[in-house]
């Protein structure tokens, strides 16, 4: 059992962004249906432990998690493509199947603050479990071609009836969430720029990290970076020279390879600016 400082400290740990200029919200671009309804079979996806074993799901029985599984459509969705829209009708529950995807918040200025990203097993629009009708908090877009399962609110409710598992798993998503920003407000009050960075580095490695022969690939932009670690464009630039000097990492057009993340962020974790 995880203590709840084990969790602070992977979640200091987590990809969080700061806010950067965005124009419009793109359209939600009407995904390609698939039911799975009577033929789960057919989606070997799903079978995957990442999925079964996800935190909205764990503890249901076999029988119980086949049901919840054969109430949900699947869907797809493309790159960039927003599945949920902040301050609309929370009407929606997914859990990602392949792919990534992350949250955001659009500020009354137009700022686009960047949240964390989601991975295959996270479930996405809890806010549709709640008793009275509520509208998304924070958006959700697919960073990379994403696969999801998606159950209309009526029918998660009715199973979360039947089967209360699902809501104490549901609390436990939200506790995490209220983990989360504890430490990303933590991190804003008490870690310089090197552990910012160092800390969204490890964490992007964990969660979207493609392992290579010679280290972590991630794909990412110094613009992205900067606004994970609540910096400039120039201060990430500047570390990511000198660390690339120092052979912590290697650079190249939009992706980075870690050659050992733990050993950056352990360097990192008690330095000075």
């Amino acid at each position: 059992m995880r203590t709840q400082s084990q969790n602070l400290k992977d979640a200091r740990l987590t990809f969080s962004a700061g806010p950067k200029r965005e124009k419009a919200l793109k359209p939600l671009r009407e995904p390609h249906h698939l039911s799975i309804s009577h033929n789960i079979d057919r989606y070997p996806e799903i079978t995957d432990p990442a999925v079964r074993n996800s935190r909205l799901l764990r503890r249901l029985t076999p029988s119980q998690l086949d049901e919840v599984l054969r109430a949900a459509a699947y869907r797809q969705f493309p790159a960039h493509a927003i599945v949920a829209e902040q301050n609309t009708r929370a009407d929606r529950l997914f859990l990602l199947v392949t792919g990534s995807a992350r949250y955001f918040f659009i500020t009354p200025d137009g700022r686009k603050a960047s949240l964390f990203w989601l991975m295959p097993g996270d479930a996405l629009g809890g806010t549709c479990l709640l008793t009275e009708p509520a509208e998304y908090l924070v958006s959700a877009e697919a960073t990379s071609q994403c696969r999801l399962l998606v159950w209309q609110r009526d029918t998660i409710r009715a199973l979360a009836t039947r089967h209360t598992i699902l809501l104490e798993n549901g609390l436990t998503i939200a506790s995490d969430y209220l983990v989360w920003y504890q430490a990303s407000h933590l991190s804003l009050i008490c870690d310089n720029a090197r552990q910012r960075l160092a800390q969204a580095l490890v964490s992007l490695a964990r969660r979207i990290g493609q392992p290579r022969r010679n280290g972590v690939s991630i794909q990412i932009t110094n613009e992205q970076l900067a606004s994970a670690a609540h910096l400039t464009h120039f201060t990430v630039s500047r570390l990511l020279g000198e660390w690339q000097r120092n052979g912590l990492l290697s650079k190249s057009r939009g992706g980075i390879l870690l050659c050992n993340p733990e050993m950056l962020f352990s360097k990192h974790s008690r330095e000075e600016i």
